[in-house]
């Protein structure tokens, strides 16, 4: 095994990339365009209506970007050649059958050809459609394994999902699919996916028979991911239709070789291509952000549980030697990739590291006024966070509207205005509470023994750490990410 590699794995292999244009699967196709250039081909899956389409699409949203900064610099004048022998941008979709490839010639080499696939495509926002949850995280996962079926030379098979598939339950969380039992009995009992498709179309023909406005049928089906969620003992959309597919999964696999990571919360870049990249906000930089510019005086979470992170180039890393170690192996594993079992960190201390960020380095409005950092006011609970809106909000927006009756309604934009930024707020409290009150801990045994296998395997393994235990908290908050954060994100905005 002395000659054994990730790279040598990678050398000549035809991969199918879904998802390519969100973090991870950007991060992904960076890293293996980076460090094994003898790849034979990528094929990225782009929602698009043709060819031209999507080659635009992945050089404006995709290589374009900042993150491929290191590998043209490696490539130099050779970088868009190398580029465009490597990458086949492939208008597609995976909420449609044969993933939305058209030509019958074109899938036929695909067949022939692809030998791993990536699926990472999905909508993250906890907030979604239930019609478009469905059709991308749930739907589009079985559109995917299907055409990994016609594969002829399939070896691998890594779809990933999410660590809070595991819903609010607390404690030590396993990496298997225990969280899901009772759905799986409940889905036994009739045909779940014709049921929640049924449901879907029933509610979208209701909302167009009353004339609805698309501002209501957005709002409405927001609402009806929640509230079926809810039904499965889910707390939002994302992290039902995720269990749903990973419950898909589960039943047409059939012998192909089959991984599923669950990473936790992912965030900015730890040293890969280079330190504090980020794309966009992530779960817990829209708070880091809006405490920063000084709009968050307070939060609902207890500043004594973990929060659960792991750096976007980690959770690539184990992608990687989790396909190099358990390619062509007919049984499929779990892998959870995260921190809070071996390197937690809490709530109060990221606030601590954050807080001491902030004042040395404040932020500087474009008029020139310095944010100066306060310490935020923690709420352990809904009722004493509720308590606190009612005597800060509630009650000067129920003066507001006493204001607004009795002047003729001279104050009714601003009451509306108000409202609704109050609703919206109460809105992301429910939405966020699920994970600011968190009281699990994700068992990492997989994940820790994959990392030991491919220490004792590959000559190569250091390529591809993704040990937990390396974080110095402080170092990397202050340090990578929230600098990568105002940089790349806030700066931009």
């Amino acid at each position: 095994m002395e000659s054994a590699s990730v790279l040598r794995y990678l050398e000549g292999k035809t991969i199918l990339v879904t998802g390519g244009t969100g973090f991870l699967g950007m991060v992904f196709l960076e890293k293996i365009l980076r460090v094994q250039p003898d790849v034979k081909k990528i094929y990225l899956l782009l929602r698009s209506s043709d060819t031209k389409s999507a080659t635009k699409r992945m050089n404006n949203e995709i290589i374009g970007k900042e993150l491929f900064r290191v590998l043209k610099e490696k490539r130099g004048a050779d970088f868009d050649s190398f580029i465009s022998k490597k990458i086949v941008a492939l208008p597609g979709d995976v909420t449609s059958e044969n993933l939305g490839v058209k030509e019958l010639t074109q899938r036929e080499q695909m067949y022939k050809e692809i030998e791993i696939i990536f699926n990472c495509a999905a909508t993250t926002n906890f907030d979604e459609r239930y019609d478009i949850a469905l059709d991308v995280n749930a739907f589009g996962v079985l559109h995917v394994m299907n055409f990994a079926k016609k594969c002829l030379r399939l070896e691998m098979f890594l779809h990933v999902s999410t660590a809070y598939v595991c819903g609010e339950r607390g404690g030590l969380l396993l990496e298997d699919s225990s969280s899901m039992d009772e759905m799986i009995k409940k889905m036994t009992k009739f045909d779940f996916e014709a049921v929640e498709k049924k449901l879907v179309k029933e509610k979208l023909n209701e909302l167009k028979a009353q004339g609805a406005s698309q501002e209501v049928v957005t709002n409405t089906m927001k609402d009806f991911g929640i509230e079926r969620a809810k039904v499965y003992g889910w707390p939002n959309t994302y992290v039902f239709t995720k269990a749903m597919a990973e419950i898909f999964l589960g039943r047409v696999k059939d012998n192909l070789p089959h991984v599923v990571i669950r990473p936790t919360v992912v965030t900015s870049t730890y040293k890969e291509p280079f330190p504090g990249w980020i794309q966009g906000f992530r779960t817990i930089d829209s708070v880091i952000a809006s405490y920063y510019k000084g709009n968050l005086p307070c939060l609902l979470v207890d500043p004594m549980l973990v929060f659960d992170m792991i750096p976007v180039d980690m959770v690539v890393n184990s992608i990687i030697t989790s396909m190099a170690v358990n390619a062509n192996k007919s049984s499929s594993i779990i892998y959870h990739v995260g921190t809070s079992l071996r390197n937690p960190v809490k709530f109060c201390d990221i606030h601590s590291i954050i807080f001491k960020y902030c004042t040395e380095n404040p932020w500087i409005k474009k008029d020139g006024t310095i944010v100066k950092a306060g310490k935020l006011t923690m709420f352990k609970t809904m009722a004493s966070f509720q308590m606190y809106m009612r005597i800060r909000y509630m009650i000067p927006l129920q003066g507001l509207r006493l204001v607004n009756i009795a002047f003729g309604h001279y104050f009714q934009d601003l009451y509306a205005n108000y409202d609704r930024k109050l609703k919206l707020v109460m809105r992301l409290v429910e939405l966020y509470k699920p994970y600011m009150l968190f009281k699990g801990i994700f068992d990492d045994t997989n994940s820790e023994e994959l990392q030991k296998i491919a220490i004792e395997s590959f000559k190569d393994a250091e390529l591809f750490k993704f040990d937990p235990k390396c974080i110095n908290w402080e170092d990397y908050i202050s340090k990578t990410h929230v600098p990568g954060l105002q940089k790349h994100v806030m700066l931009k905005r």
